[in-house]
C-alpha cells in the first residue's frame, strides 16, 4: 500500500498526474483557459484536473463540457435552478440537464469560454461544483423528504451540509480531501424506508437507537462497478449525529492515507477493508479519531419497502402538501427548470428537492392551492401520476453524450416504458434501471430488473446488446440483483422484456 504523498512501486498515470499537480490548482488557471479555448489547454488538465471543478470534457460533443455541481441532500431554491436555466439556455439545443442517481443536477453544452462566468453566477446563489468528479467525495444524499415527513426520525439536511462542509471547506476547496485513492460515496438516512439507498455507498448511516437515544448505525464499503459489485457491510458503530461529521472525516483521513492506489480496479474503501479486516479499519478510525466508538445498536430503523415518493403526500406541517413530481429519465431542458422553479414560487416555498430516483419535489404547497397546482401545464409531462413503468424508470446519460456508453440508454429506456405500460397492467410499481457500460451509473444492481449496456454479433455485424439483471431489492433486507440473461440484442428487447415482466412479475396483457 501506498499513504497519500508516497510513490507507489508501479503507479498509475492517475497518480502520477496527482502527484504532479492537485486538480484544485486549476482555480487559478480558469481565465486563461476561457481566454484560450478548449483546443489550446494541455489534454491532462482538460481531460482529467478540470473535474475537480466539475468540468467534464466530452469527445462526443467537441468543445462542450458537462459540469456537475453540488446539492447536498437534493435541495435547491427555485432561484438556484432558475439561474441553471439561465445557463443551459444560452446554449440552444446542445443545453440540457440531467437529474443524477445522486439527487444532483449536470448540465450539459457548457463552453469553456463562459466558465468564469458560470461559476460567479454560481457562487452568488450559494452553487459550487468543487471536488464533485474523480477521486473526490461526490454528492452527500439524504432524505429527500427531510424536515417535511411526518414519520421521519432524523432531519438529515443540517448533517449531510456539515459533512460537505468538512470535505470542500465551505465550498473553497479542501486539499485534505482532493486525493483520496478513488471516488467515494456518503449518505445519511433520515427515514425508515433507506432512501439513500444505503447499500451502495462507501459510508453510510442508517438511523437507529441505542439506549432510548436515536442516533446511527454506520454501514461501510458498498459500490457498484465494472469489476465488482458490493454491499456496504457494518462497522459495527454507532454514533450520535454530532458525531457524524468527524467519522466521515477520519474515514476519509484513514482511506487517503492507506487505500490500495496501484491499480484502479481495486482502490475503492472495500478492498482496504478487505486488506485489514473490519476490526482493524475500525481501530485505525478510532486511532485517527482519538477516542473510541460505540459498538452498532441491537437493530436499525429501517421498514418495509421503500418510497419513490411520487403522488401527493401530506406534510407534517399541518396545512401543507409536497408533490413528487416524475421527471422521465431525470431529462431537463431549460423551459421545464424554469417552469419547475417558477411551480415553487407560486404554489410552496421556493424550494425543489431531487431523488435518487431522477425525480423532483415541490414542498410546501397548501390545501387551497393545490387544486390549481395540478392543473399546472408542466405536471403533463412531470406527472404525480405517471405510467407505471414510466414511474419507476432510471438511466445513466448514455451514448448520447458519454463516450463509456455502449448503448442509447435514456431514449430507449423511456419508449419501451411508455410502450410496455400501454400494452401490460401491473399488481405493483416494477424498477426497471438502465446503464449504458459496465461502470453502473445507473445502478442496475440496486432494481426489479437492472440492463447493462453492451456489444455483441448478430448475423456478422456488430451490435447494441444488453445483460439483464433481476432481483435487486431496495427498503430493508436490501440486495444486489443477479444476472438472468446475457447479450440480448437492444432491437428484441421489448419482446424480451414483455415475456419477464409477465413470467416474473406477474404483469397481465391489456385486452
Amino acid at each position: 500500500m501506498t499513504k497519500a504523498g508516497d510513490k507507489p512501486t508501479k503507479m498509475s498515470k492517475f497518480e502520477r498526474w496527482k502527484a504532479e499537480k492537485d486538480g484544485l490548482a486549476l482555480k487559478e488557471e480558469l481565465e486563461n483557459y476561457a481566454r484560450i479555448g478548449w483546443e489550446a489547454i494541455d489534454p491532462v488538465d482538460r481531460d482529467f484536473r478540470l473535474k475537480w471543478f466539475g468540468l467534464f470534457f466530452r469527445p462526443k460533443t467537441p468543445g462542450q463540457f458537462m459540469l456537475r455541481l453540488r446539492t447536498p441532500n437534493g435541495i435547491l431554491s427555485s432561484e438556484q435552478l432558475a439561474e441553471m436555466a439561465q445557463i443551459v439556455a444560452r446554449y440552444g439545443e446542445d443545453g440540457s440537464a440531467d437529474i443524477t442517481t445522486r439527487q444532483n443536477i449536470q448540465l450539459r453544452g457548457v463552453r469553456i469560454e463562459d466558465v468564469p462566468d458560470i461559476f460567479d453566477r454560481l457562487d452568488r446563489v450559494g452553487l459550487t461544483s468543487v471536488q464533485s468528479g474523480m477521486d473526490n467525495v461526490r454528492n452527500i444524499t439524504g432524505d429527500p423528504v427531510a424536515g417535511i415527513d411526518a414519520t421521519e426520525l432524523i432531519d438529515t439536511r443540517d448533517l449531510v451540509q456539515e459533512v460537505q462542509d468538512l470535505i470542500t471547506n465551505g465550498g473553497e476547496g479542501n486539499s485534505a480531501f482532493s486525493n483520496l485513492p478513488r471516488k467515494f460515496n456518503i449518505a445519511i438516512a433520515g427515514s425508515k424506508d433507506n432512501s439513500v439507498h444505503a447499500e451502495i455507498n462507501d459510508i453510510a448511516f442508517l438511523p437507529a437507537y441505542k439506549d432510548d437515544i436515536l442516533g446511527f448505525n454506520v454501514l461501510v464499503g458498498g459500490y457498484l462497478s465494472s469489476s465488482r459489485c458490493v454491499s456496504a457491510i457494518p462497522m459495527n458503530v454507532w454514533v450520535e449525529a454530532k458525531e457524524v461529521a468527524p467519522l466521515c472525516g477520519a474515514i476519509l483521513t484513514v482511506y487517503r492515507d492507506n487505500g490500495p492506489r496501484q491499480n484502479r480496479k481495486k482502490s475503492r474503501l472495500m478492498w482496504l477493508i478487505d486488506l485489514w479486516g473490519i476490526e482493524k479499519f475500525r481501530a485505525e478510525v478510532e486511532r485517527e479519531l482519538g477516542t473510541k466508538l460505540a459498538t452498532a445498536a441491537a437493530r436499525d430503523e429501517i421498514e418495509g419497502e421503500k418510497s419513490d415518493r411520487i403522488g401527493i403526500y401530506p406534510q407534517k406541517q399541518s396545512g401543507y402538501n409536497y408533490a413528487g413530481l416524475n421527471v422521465p429519465v431525470g431529462r431537463l431542458c431549460a423551459e421545464d427548470m424554469f417552469a419547475l422553479a417558477n411551480l415553487a414560487e407560486v404554489y410552496g416555498n421556493k424550494e425543489i428537492r431531487l431523488t435518487v430516483e431522477q425525480n423532483v419535489i415541490i414542498p410546501y404547497i397548501e390545501n387551497d392551492k393545490l387544486a390549481a397546482f395540478l392543473e399546472e401545464p408542466i405536471l403533463k409531462k412531470f406527472s404525480p401520476n405517471p405510467k407505471p413503468l414510466v414511474r419507476e424508470v432510471v438511466s445513466c446519460t448514455g451514448a448520447q453524450f458519454c463516450s463509456f456508453a455502449l448503448i442509447e440508454t435514456k431514449n430507449r429506456a423511456l419508449v419501451l416504458a411508455e410502450e410496455l405500460s400501454e400494452e401490460l397492467s401491473f399488481p405493483e410499481p416494477i424498477r426497471i434501471h438502465w446503464t449504458g457500460c459496465p461502470n453502473s451509473c445507473g445502478q442496475p444492481q440496486v432494481a426489479d430488473i437492472g440492463l447493462i449496456g453492451g456489444k455483441g454479433r448478430k448475423d456478422g455485424k456488430t451490435i447494441e446488446v444488453v445483460d439483464i439483471y433481476t432481483g435487486g431489492k431496495v427498503g430493508k433486507n436490501s440486495t444486489l440483483g443477479t444476472l438472468k440473461m446475457k447479450g440480448v440484442a437492444c432491437e428484441d428487447l421489448k419482446e424480451v422484456l414483455r415475456n419477464l415482466l409477465i413470467e416474473q412479475f406477474d404483469a397481465e396483457p391489456i385486452n
